[in-house]
């Protein structure tokens, strides 16, 4: 009875904790793209992964700066940008979607 109780109330603790990743992109007009990520619990996104991928294969990497943001020369080709924050915290943005 006390394991039920136990994992009953670890997994409502962990709920509430809960947090969905959230980026948005713009165009600066410079040939450069900034992104601007987080959580939806208002966590930062400073030090998370980012990356850049064409055709799948990633063409610029890095992280958010201590700022949640991200900035990087705007391909020539399709691309799509992705917040990586982990399993279950990964968000993606095609290229084409963005606008200055």
């Amino acid at each position: 009875m006390f394991k039920k109780i136990l994992l009953t109330s670890i997994l409502l603790i962990s709920s509430l904790d809960a947090h969905t990743a959230i980026m948005t992109c713009f165009d600066n007009g410079d040939d450069s793209i900034t992104c601007e990520g987080g959580f939806s619990n208002g966590s930062s996104g400073s030090g998370v992964r980012m990356y850049v991928k064409h055709d799948d294969k990633k063409i610029i990497e890095g992280l958010m700066n201590e700022n949640s943001e991200f900035t990087f020369s705007k391909p020539q080709n399709s691309y799509e940008v992705v917040f990586d924050a982990g399993e279950g915290h990964v968000v993606s943005i095609k290229g084409k979607e963005i606008i200055e």
